[in-house]
């Protein structure tokens, strides 16, 4: 069972492009010769580094998108760990994560938002007939009819 992951690979600096290009042409050959499939390689350039690595401020990184079987990505991370020129790497597993943004996605689009709704225009509301209205009131109740009287202060006598 093939699955997906990312190899993020960091190379020394003092790497001519000429070696760096040898260099990911020969771990795409150990995914491809292992029964993987290399999705995408991506060359980022030179980077500061957060933190000193082997004495080296900066390096070359590397992604490779792969897709292939469990064993083959222990491999490759024995040659990344043995390999001179790689001063740092970290392969990440991204099926699961790409299963949960499928999940959320399908669930997205099952619902129905209100924006996405056709709009009725105030021209088709006018065609439309209204619903028939409860009946008028004719009569005010006769406590709201009558004014009411202006109640004076009683004044208290002692």
């Amino acid at each position: 069972m093939n699955r997906s992951y990312e190899i993020m690979f960091i190379v020394r600096p003092d790497t001519e492009e000429a070696d760096l290009d040898k260099l990911i042409e020969t771990f795409s050959g150990y995914v491809t010769s292992g029964g993987g499939e290399i999705k995408s390689t991506e060359k980022m350039g030179r980077r500061r580094l957060a933190y000193t690595v082997q004495k080296f401020n900066d390096g070359f990184y590397i992604l490779m998108i792969v897709s292939s079987p469990a064993q083959l990505i222990a491999e490759i991370e024995r040659r990344l760990r043995v390999s001179e020129p790689v001063i740092k790497y970290i392969t990440v597993r991204t099926d699961e994560e790409e299963k949960r943004l499928a999940k959320i996605k399908k669930h997205r689009d099952s619902h129905v938002k209100r924006s996405a709704l056709p709009q009725v225009s105030a021209e088709a509301a006018a065609a439309t007939p209204a619903p028939a209205a409860a009946p008028a009131i004719t009569e005010a109740p006769a406590a709201a009819a009558e004014p009411v009287a202006a109640a004076e202060p009683e004044t208290v006598q002692a």
